[in-house]
Parts: C-alpha cells; sequence; structure tokens
C-alpha cells in the first residue's frame, strides 16, 4: 500500500486487521482504528498536539504504581469508566445499581462481625469524624433475604484520605461483611467526607486546564454478592452533599443516594455503643440472579 490518502489511511490500516482471529478483538481494534483516525482529521490534529498527548499518556503511565492508577483516573475524569460501567452493568428496574469501582479497592479486607466498629485505631486529631450506624439487607428482586451475602465496604477517613494513600498502607475503614438469615448486615463508621481526587500527576493538569474542581462528593463504596446472583459494585452517597450535581468522575445516580439522619436517642445510642447523638443510614441492595 502506496501513496495512501488521509481519508484511506484508516480503511488500510482496518484491512490489515483482518488477519486477526478473534472476531470480537478485530471488531473492536477497527473501531478504535476508525474513530481515532476520524478524530485526528476532525480536529486535524498538529504535530505538537500529537507529541503532547504521548507525553501525557507516559506521563500517566510512569505515574501509575501498586496503588495509584492514574490511566484509570483519567478514564474517570474523562466520564468513560461511568460509560464502561453503565454499558456493561444493565440492570431491570427495582434492582440496585452499579457505579464506577475506583482506584482505591483493594483485595484482603479483614472479614468482620456485624457490630463492628471500622472507626477503631483512626487519627481524628486533625479531623473529627460523625459517627454513623449503617444498617443494610441483601435482597432478592422481590424482596427475599439472601443470608450469607459478602458484602465489602471501604471509605475515606475524617481526613479525606483512604488508607491506601498512607505510606504503610495499614488498612483502615474497609471491611468485609456476611449477612445473617434476614440479610441484614451492620457496622459502626464515620460518615464518609467529600475529597479531591489527586492532582499531582497529569490528570490534575487537565482539571486545571477545564477548570475542574476534582471533588468527589462523599461516598461509601460497596460490593455485594452472593452465589447466584451478579455481583453489583456500587456507593451510598450522603443526601446534601455539595458535589453530588458536580462529581468529577460522573458516578452519582439518584437510587445511591441515601439520608444520614441525626439520632438523638440516648437509649438507641446505648443500645447500639454509639455516642449520643449519631447518625443512622439505612441502604438495601436488591441482587439480580446469575444468568
Amino acid at each position: 500500500m502506496r501513496d495512501l490518502t488521509e481519508e484511506r489511511l484508516a480503511d488500510a490500516v482496518v484491512e490489515r486487521l483482518a488477519n486477526i482471529p478473534d472476531a470480537r478483538a478485530r471488531r473492536v481494534l477497527s473501531a478504535l482504528v476508525q474513530h481515532l483516525h476520524a478524530f485526528a482529521r476532525e480536529v486535524e490534529l498538529t504535530e505538537a498536539e500529537w507529541k503532547l498527548g504521548i507525553q501525557f499518556l507516559t506521563e500517566a503511565g510512569q505515574i501509575s504504581s501498586g496503588t495509584r492508577q492514574e490511566v484509570i483516573l483519567l478514564s474517570d475524569v474523562l466520564g468513560l469508566s461511568a460509560l464502561v460501567d453503565s454499558i456493561n452493568h444493565r440492570v431491570p428496574q427495582g434492582a440496585t445499581e452499579s457505579t464506577v469501582l475506583g482506584p482505591f479497592f483493594v483485595e484482603g479486607a479483614p472479614n468482620l462481625p456485624n457490630g463492628a466498629d471500622l472507626t477503631e485505631g483512626v487519627d481524628t486529631s486533625t479531623a473529627p469524624g460523625e459517627p454513623t450506624w449503617v444498617n443494610g439487607r441483601v435482597l432478592t428482586l422481590d424482596g427475599a433475604p439472601i443470608a450469607d451475602a459478602a458484602v465489602d465496604v471501604w471509605q475515606t477517613r475524617p481526613d479525606a484520605l483512604y488508607d491506601v494513600q498512607d505510606d504503610d498502607h495499614a488498612m483502615q475503614m474497609r471491611a468485609q461483611f456476611r449477612t445473617d438469615a434476614e440479610g441484614r448486615f451492620f457496622f459502626k463508621t464515620y460518615k464518609p467526607v467529600s475529597y479531591p481526587v489527586p492532582k499531582d500527576g497529569p490528570v490534575g493538569g487537565l482539571l486545571d486546564l477545564i477548570g475542574g474542581h476534582g471533588m468527589r462528593p462523599a461516598h461509601i463504596h460497596a460490593i455485594a454478592s452472593a452465589p447466584g446472583y451478579r455481583r453489583v459494585v456500587t456507593h451510598i452517597f450522603p443526601a446534601g452533599d455539595e458535589y453530588l450535581d458536580s462529581d468529577t468522575v460522573f458516578a452519582v445516580k439518584d437510587s445511591l443516594v441515601a439520608d444520614f439522619r441525626e439520632v438523638t436517642s440516648a437509649e438507641e445510642a446505648a443500645r447500639l455503643g454509639m455516642p449520643s447523638p449519631f447518625l443512622e443510614v439505612d441502604f438495601d441492595f436488591r441482587l439480580v440472579p446469575q444468568a
């Protein structure tokens, strides 16, 4: 192939990709090439801009590590993560909606009994937390309880940082619970707080360019799973957070917003081993049967 025109270049590459034996890989790569070439033609990409893009991706890879994934963050702030999640996790009405996993999930969170206290050992000297009691159930679409379902949770500390952002990476504010015979799980934590995504890398420069605040609304991450059901990766967002309508990663869904209500009953606080007053939130997961 010689003397290929601007319009013909993409077709020539796609023709070469026709030798890929896997049909899905062939389709994905062919579409990628066609859209990438169309983008370059549409904006008439300059050589300087092309080099800048290459450097940006190179820096995103270089700053990534076992506890930080800058390329995922890039996907997040461009809305691609939220789009891929929506495409791959369509659910019937009434099922718990999914949202992005985020870059701070880690395997091996401790298995704790219901009623456990996730605030133990958390330093609140610089940022006092709001004690919160979380109640939840894991249910079928018809509302029947699912016993022994796994519920993984993780969140920021009151200082707006995840444990993995510390040098020692000691686990805090994350655990896995198992539901009881009535599908219930419950634990003590702090109300999550809004926080900025890391802005010391190339994605931070992109956010500065577009004038983005880089903030995520407060949330508790959760994964609910049980044999015979589709796993759901989701968030619990406190109602009233100022960033619900401008989440940097486009992950907020109305069905995932919950009321964190104040409880002033001293008797209820004593029963749960909570200070008075405290906050309480209820959130149920409704799982879709595995196809």
